[in-house]
């Protein structure tokens, strides 16, 4: 057995995606690295590319940071972490039945969120206007997920991911389309994951009570978090069959769409009011001004150092901006708190 592992070429990695749908993405068809690597005897590119995900920081700092509740103390409320599974399950079911690459497809999903900030979504939004205001652009927790991986991992060096899954991060969500069918079962995915346990945890929480509950699209989708779920990618799976492409029926496409607003129109904003809206705004932009007047004390955990414009050495102020979002978004929500509360009261003299 162990003989045979260790002899094992790039012909058996053919052999397995042989198995594989006409449509599906092959490793051995991937687009490459950025930085050349010698393949490995055991594992196709994709299967590197989820392990390294899967073994680097940023997907470890995921269980403390806020799915929707903030800083959460009950043990069964969703994380970024536990969300990022959810997601990975989901997909990685679709794209068994359609015999897509489960491996590109895991890999994508386990790396679409690790750009993701402290406080969720209320989060990115503070981080988004304070560099809109800087003229530093803005921050788009998806580009930043490309970011971690392509640069702020490793000490610099990035994960060195292939095309692909690099493409299936960057277009999880937003305007752009991801380029393989894998990517587009995890932009659907991610919204099959997080519409159910999200309305889970919502009512786990008493923001809302089954009353509010839109009666006519759970008579449609389920009554169940696991029926749903079970519709929803039953659907998924047939409709991507008959298109050849990846979609949904228009029937059960605008039923999750609307359930999907009635979060965004109930929950989502309740529970950023009811957690601590303008708290966080405090928080973000604390630590944010802290760093941006005292960027020697920014750790090399922060991203690669900022390049001094000229021949001074005042670093550029948009360089500099990057580098502390890189920072600031990199933490989790304790550790945000913590460090802003050790910033802003007064310490104690010892003698």
């Amino acid at each position: 057995m162990k003989r045979e592992a260790a002899g094992r070429t790039s012909l058996d990695v053919i052999a397995f995606e042989a198995g594989l749908s006409p449509l599906a993405m092959r490793s051995t068809d991937s687009r490459g690295r950025r930085r050349e690597e010698a393949p490995c005897l055991l594992r196709t590119e994709f299967q590197r590319d989820r392990d390294r995900i899967l073994h680097c920081k940023a997907f470890r700092r995921l269980k403390h940071k806020t799915q929707v509740f903030i800083a959460p103390e009950g043990d069964h409320y969703r994380t970024r972490l536990t969300h990022t599974l959810e997601v990975a399950g989901v997909a990685r079911a679709a794209a068994r039945a359609l015999r897509l690459n489960e491996d590109l497809t895991e890999a994508i999903a386990l790396g679409h969120d690790l750009g993701h900030t402290p406080f969720g979504h209320a989060g990115e939004e503070v981080l988004n206007e304070i560099l809109e205001e800087m003229g530093a652009g803005g921050f788009r927790h998806n580009e930043q997920s490309l970011r971690v991986v392509d640069t702020l991992e490793n000490d610099g060096a990035g994960l060195n991911l292939t095309w692909e899954v690099r493409d299936g991060i960057r277009n999880h969500t937003g305007a752009g389309q991801p380029a393989t069918l894998e990517g587009k079962i995890v932009h659907v995915g991610d919204r099959i994951a997080y519409v159910n346990h999200d309305l889970d945890d919502a009512l786990r929480a008493g923001l809302i009570g089954t009353g509010d509950l839109p009666p006519g699209l759970f008579s449609l989708l389920g009554n169940t978090g696991s029926e749903r779920i079970d519709t929803l990618v039953h659907d998924l799976v047939d409709t991507s069959v008959e298109l050849g492409d990846i979609g949904q029926s228009r029937r059960i496409g605008e039923a999750m769409s609307s359930l999907r607003e009635f979060l965004f129109a109930t929950v989502y904003a309740r529970s950023i009011e009811e957690n601590g809206g303008q708290q966080v705004r405090r928080v973000i932009r604390g630590l944010f001004c802290h760093f941006l007047e005292h960027p020697d004390l920014l750790p090399s955990a922060a991203g690669p150092p900022v390049v001094p414009v000229g021949t001074g050495t005042t670093p550029s102020l948009d360089l500099l901006a990057v580098r502390v979002a890189d920072y600031v978004a990199g933490m989790t929500d304790r550790f945000a708190m913590k460090l802003y509360f050790s910033l802003s009261l007064p310490k104690g003299w010892a003698v």
